[in-house]
């Protein structure tokens, strides 16, 4: 009598992106086109660009409290303070934009004075903190624009959180075993931040060594580590509010990434930390 044969395991399921891969390729290379294009053709309209991104990146977070919470931020003070922040930055320097986010934060508190008292401290503290994590933060790209080789300074800040990003993804997403943050993004993993600050550190000394005059190779691994650390921080912060808010994503504007605000959330905490960095190791012109 014969035995019944056991029958084989299924074979094991292959890790998915989870995302329109092709969509996400498209978008990243017409945005990338696009930033190029307007950072060394005429460095002013890549700060418009900046503006642009920092009024829709803030449309898309206060319609989602709004949407999620029922906080009403005021959307035209945050928008119209935003993009003169961005451009007081980039004509008046660090002053200029500290000034800017100041009337910013007190324009917010006037406008909502308009609509009834219910809300009011919710609503404004939303609207201040909004205009410190949208335009403030990205206020310092174009800090960054400033110095006589401006142009590189910002290339350099793109291409190492662009680069941390594509390096947490990709050794993450084929060694990844141990979760960072479960509760926060359980996508996320040890081995991915490993791989992000080891490709980090290595464009960090290529873009030191050949894209910013006086840059050593030391300073660009120090950088690089930073920015790994940022960024990282960054993504995690924002997954943290779209978990409070019950979302995966900030917008449907860029198929294959979502929003706006879901390309932000790496590069708004990084553009200090790299502006801060540059000044100490190269200086600020």
């Amino acid at each position: 009598m014969s035995t019944p044969s056991t029958p084989a395991p299924p074979p094991p399921e292959k890790k998915r992106a989870g995302r329109d891969l092709r969509a996400a390729i498209g978008v990243g290379v017409g945005l990338g086109a696009l930033v190029g294009a307007s950072l060394f053709i005429w460095p002013p309209v890549f700060v418009g660009v900046i503006a642009v991104a920092v009024v829709v990146g803030l449309w898309e977070l206060t319609s989602r409290l709004e949407e999620r919470k029922g906080i009403k931020a005021p959307l035209v003070p945050l928008a119209v303070g935003g993009a003169a922040m961005v451009v007081a930055g980039y004509v008046r320097g660090p002053e200029g934009a500290w000034v800017a986010m100041a009337l910013t934060a007190l324009a917010v508190l006037v406008w909502r004075m308009t609509e009834p008292p219910e809300g009011y401290l919710k609503d404004v503290t939303a609207g201040v903190f909004a205009a410190f994590y949208v335009p403030f933060l990205a206020t310092f790209v174009a800090l960054m624009l400033t110095a006589d080789d401006g142009p590189e300074r910002v290339l350099t800040f793109l291409l190492l959180t662009v680069v941390s990003d594509t390096g947490a993804y990709a050794v993450g997403w084929r060694f990844g075993k141990h979760k960072l943050a479960p509760r926060i993004s359980p996508g996320k993993t040890r081995e991915g931040l490993l791989g992000a600050i080891a490709f980090a550190m290595a464009a960090g000394v290529l873009c030191m060594t050949f894209l910013i005059d006086g840059g050593t190779w030391w300073q660009g691994v120090l950088l690089g580590l930073a920015v790994a650390a940022s960024a990282t921080l960054g993504d995690l912060g924002e997954s943290m509010i779209k978990r409070d808010l019950g979302i995966k994503d900030m917008g449907t504007l860029l198929p294959g990434h979502g929003g706006i605000m879901d390309r932000l959330d790496s590069l708004l905490p990084t553009a200090p930390v790299v502006w801060l960095l540059l000044v100490i190791f190269v200086g600020s012109v």
